[in-house]
């Protein structure tokens, strides 16, 4: 039995991961990194300072320093999506539908609190989490599983006894590690990646999404 839900928050209640790689190949770029829009897949669901190291490690610049980096990445996002921030299709809804029902929620993601707390703001849905935690507080991001037990600690349930939902392949592989079952909405480009295979459940969209279709 669900007794928690636990959203993704890039590219899965809000429409930024377009806002990413326009702040990434950007930013980038100016460290002479030839990243494509094709190549920001590479690093979806990563944190920042993860991305960094990734192109760093393959492409390495002498200045600014990677935390520079990081922290003009994460200022860029916040820029856009305050500029140009939208929620997804079915966001709104899914989550009036989840807090009619008294289930808790909250979101586990891993971007930064503050970018975080950017989009709640920018698409007023504090109202809804009773937690928001950023994978920037744990040893290790997505895949690996910490952000989403943290976060279900927080919530004070039980990992097993949560529902993920999830857009990218190092979140689904997060979600199951954590042993939450987790329902897949990934965009369209990515669809065809096997990882979505091992999610409970694979949507379109949110909007997809109806009660009876919670997963045992």
């Amino acid at each position: 039995m669900v007794k928690a839900v636990i959203f993704d928050m890039d590219g899965l209640l809000i429409d930024s991961e377009p806002l990413w790689e326009e702040a990434e190949i950007k930013t980038f770029r100016e460290v002479g990194v030839p990243i494509t829009k094709e190549k920001t897949n590479e690093t979806m669901g990563l944190r920042v300072d993860e991305v960094v190291e990734h192109w760093f490690s393959r492409y390495p610049w002498k200045s600014p320093s990677k935390k520079e980096v990081e922290v003009k990445v994460v200022e860029r996002v916040i820029e856009l999506i305050q500029e140009r921030g939208k929620a997804q299709k079915g966001a709104e809804g899914i989550m009036r539908l989840f807090a009619n029902k008294k289930v808790p929620m909250a979101i586990a993601s891993s971007s930064q609190t503050e970018i975080i707390n950017a989009v709640l703001g920018k698409l007023s849905i504090q109202k809804y989490f009773k937690v928001a935690h950023s994978a920037e507080h744990e040893p290790y991001g997505k895949p690996h599983p910490g952000v989403y037990i943290t976060t279900a600690k927080k919530l004070n349930v039980e990992p097993e006894s949560c529902l993920a939902f999830e857009d990218s392949p190092n979140g689904v592989l997060s979600a199951k590690a954590a042993k939450m079952k987790c329902i897949a909405v990934p965009d369209s480009a990515m669809r065809d990646n096997k990882i979505f295979f091992i999610a409970d459940m694979v949507l379109g969209s949110l909007e997809d999404f109806r009660l009876e279709d919670l997963p045992d």
